[in-house]
């Protein structure tokens, strides 16, 4: 099974095969984004043994949305020795989010 996820937007959408899944994650991605991908591959009969590929789009998008998706994804492709793509098809040993812009982080103050 080949796996798709899109975790820029508040709108998470998952792809398994030709299956696609949308979920408004909003502040629970972090804490529900496994379970979320998990319940969909038993909706499939399927398992994590089951993925053969995964694909992340690395962005731009949500600052924290693409640090969890690219933390998740990188963790299930080198847990379960599978390729891991970008959105434009290009293998990654490990994907790092393409924000689009420099991170808006506030200088400290002292």
């Amino acid at each position: 099974m080949k796996m798709y996820l899109d975790t820029s937007t508040p709108e998470t959408i998952l792809r398994l095969n030709d299956q696609e899944y949308e979920w408004e994650s909003g502040r629970s991605l972090a804490r529900d984004l496994l379970k979320f991908i998990h319940d969909k591959l038993v909706d499939n009969n399927c398992d994590w043994k089951d993925l053969e590929s995964i694909t992340f789009f690395a962005g731009p998008g949500s600052f924290t949305g693409l640090r969890i998706g690219a933390t998740v994804v990188n963790t299930l492709s080198q847990d379960l020795h599978i390729p891991l793509y970008d959105q434009h098809g290009q293998q990654h040993q490990i994907i790092l989010p393409e924000y689009g812009r420099p991170a808006n982080i506030t200088p400290p103050k002292k």
